[in-house]
Formats: structure tokens, sequence, C-alpha cells
């Protein structure tokens, strides 16, 4: 089992920062990729960015060039840096992690909201 705990969330005005962490705990050696997703009431959860244990990173269109995704293995933790933050960033984004057998384990979430 993977055990994953974000923090960060809080509110923030537009054009603002924040950056998310994640911690992960468990079986971390077999974990390979790990990421955020969001999830904004009334829409399905979608990818905002990931990072493999090698260092490629992805990220969706609409965060490009705004937001980035680090990762430190020796500390098993993610971080998601969130520049230039919109309203419609606003959700709940949930930290993921993916093992090596495609096993899928998630974070309670944290929420972001973005004021106008």
């Amino acid at each position: 089992q993977v055990q994953l705990v974000e923090s960060g969330g809080g509110l923030v005005q537009a054009g603002g920062s924040l950056r998310l962490s994640c911690a992960a705990s468990g079986r971390i050696f077999t974990i390979n990729a790990m990421g955020w997703y969001r999830q904004a009431p009334g829409k399905q959860r979608e990818l905002v960015a990931s990072v493999t244990s090698g260092g490629s990173t992805n990220y969706a269109d609409s965060v490009k060039g705004r937001f980035t995704i680090s990762r430190i293995n020796a500390k098993n933790t993610v971080y998601l840096q969130m520049n230039s933050l919109k309203p419609e960033d606003a959700a709940v984004y949930f930290c993921h992690a993916e093992t090596s057998l495609r096993v899928a384990y998630w974070g309670q979430g944290t929420q972001v909201t973005v004021s106008s």
C-alpha cells in the first residue's frame, strides 16, 4: 500500500501563486509515476501534471507555462508550483501515484480557490 498526504492548498487571488506538496509513504519503492489531478464542481477529474521516476514530465495544455511539477525521490515527495493562477484553476487537487504494476493511489485532496 501507498499513502499520499497533500498540503498547500488555500485561497489566492487571481495572478497569485501556490505550491502544493504530496508526501508518499508505505511501499514507495513500487511507485513509478506521480502527479496531480484536479476536479472542479460538476466536472470530471482531469490530469494537471505528472512526473515519472526518471524525471519525464507531462502537463495539461491549460497549465503549460504556469505550473511546474517537481519530484524529490529521496524525500518521496512531489510538488506542484502554480503561478499566474486563474479562477478556472479552482478545484480540488488530488495527488496521484502509480506503481510499476499500474496500481493507482490517491490522496485525500486539497482545495484550491482562486478569487477574481
